[in-house]
């Protein structure tokens, strides 16, 4: 099809149905476009190079302009009559890399500067090494499909939505840098649904875990027991540093570096959290909290969650379902919602807009008192055998604190889960 190229009509092209078509411009001999069924639209200059019939790539709309197509047709077409195009293709075109050889690059130019967990992403991008002898713009959009589609059959659809999700930003970062034109994987959807996770851990489920940590030998127990007492993210916890902490002031001053949303955190430490961490052994010239070699966290949170499940029992539990049942029996403390959100770092639209920007205040105060108050109910829950909190004397306590809690003993606050 011949027309007058323009850039509105160039933008209103659809994607091809089926295969690709093409659009020639009726201004410049030769120059045209070429629309695939992903959308991506690509200039060509079509011509004779001594007598032989060519098809030159020019570059991707809207990178490349429809003016700058036009120009950089006028050029290669001039060169060539000239005979500069001809001594420039002796010159040997740079290498393709395989997708193999990509995957490296990726990750110490891109994904190390900019993920936390870049190593998990280079784990996951594993899962491709059938397809690493490809070259990188050879790869397409079926041969990840059928990838997919036998992760989805082994069982892990989730993990297959994490691997394109990671392939997808492997592809974008090659066509920002000029690797490749266009992303083959563009549009791709998430081979499987997720739904939102609502675990919560029951009372005996919690007591159990607490139980089962204190199985465990140091510092996984310690570990297992700072995840409930803050409610903080699994990897956040494992790589806590001694230089982050001030015992005597009860705080821990997590770096915008650590966290996951990129803001500094600060999580006021109870009382047991402390007794805890100062009960811990160290490792000399170490600044690793939870370690066992001293030159580098702790790991194989697979291997302890399989130990505590022997204990804990329940069905679908995770080590993150931690950070709900704290959030959630915080509410049922009645806490407010902006506390709760302070406590774990979350971004979740509570306090937004402009309040978000301006409001600085970091809610110490207020996140230790939430913390020490669930920090109770935990010292509470894990001395207990049964559904109610009893005095020295083991007998129930119907009186209340004037904050509307259940108070045991001589006036020490006691928060029963799940009243």
């Amino acid at each position: 099809m011949r027309k007058k190229l323009t850039p509105k009509s160039i933008e209103a092209l659809p994607a091809a149905e089926g295969k690709r078509y093409e659009i020639r411009d009726q201004l410049l001999a030769g120059l045209h476009i070429r629309v695939s069924s992903t959308g991506a639209k690509v200039f060509y200059v079509a011509t004779r190079v001594d007598r032989v019939a060519r098809r030159i790539k020019i570059g991707t709309y809207p990178i490349i302009s429809l003016a700058d197509a036009r120009d950089k047709a006028r050029e290669i077409l001039r060169d060539i009559q000239l005979g500069h195009f001809q001594k420039r293709e002796q010159t040997p075109e740079p290498t393709v890399l395989t997708l193999g050889e990509i995957v490296p690059q990726f990750i110490d130019i891109y994904a190390k500067h900019r993920n936390r967990d870049w190593k998990g992403k280079a784990s996951i991008l594993q899962k491709f090494n059938t397809i690493f002898p490809k070259k990188i713009d050879a790869i397409k959009r079926a041969d990840v499909v059928r990838i997919l589609d036998g992760m989805i059959s082994d069982g892990t659809p989730f993990r297959a939505n994490r691997a394109l999700a990671a392939l997808k930003k492997l592809f974008a970062w090659c066509v920002d840098r000029g690797t490749i034109e266009y992303n083959p994987l563009a549009g791709l959807k998430a081979p499987a649904k997720e739904v939102a996770r609502d675990r919560v851990l029951e009372e005996d489920e919690l007591r159990a875990c607490w139980n089962a940590a204190a199985a465990e030998s140091p510092p996984f127990d310690a570990f297992v027991k700072l995840l409930i007492l803050t409610g903080q993210r699994r990897g956040e916890v494992g790589g806590m540093r001694w230089s982050e902490l001030n015992l005597e002031k009860a705080i821990w001053a997590m770096p915008a570096k650590r966290t996951k949303n990129a803001t500094m955190h600060t999580v006021p430490l109870a009382p047991m959290a402390i007794k805890i961490l100062e009960a811990l052994p160290r490792f000399l010239n170490s600044d690793f909290v939870f370690t066992t070699t001293g030159t580098s966290e702790i790991s194989g949170f697979g291997r302890l969650k399989a130990r505590l499940d022997l204990m804990v029992g329940g069905i679908d539990w995770r080590l993150h379902d931690i950070r709900r049942t704290v959030a959630t029996n915080m509410a049922i403390m009645r806490i407010q919602p902006h506390i709760i959100e302070a406590v774990l770092n979350h971004k979740t639209g509570i306090v937004s807009g402009v309040a978000a920007v301006y409001n600085r205040h970091a809610y110490l105060d207020e996140k230790r008192e939430a913390l020490e108050k669930w920090a109770n109910s935990v010292a509470v829950l894990v001395n207990s055998q049964g559904d109610r909190c009893a005095n020295r004397d083991n007998e129930e306590v119907l009186r209340t604190t004037d904050r509307g809690f259940p108070d045991c003993g001589q006036g020490e606050l006691r928060v029963c889960l799940g009243s």
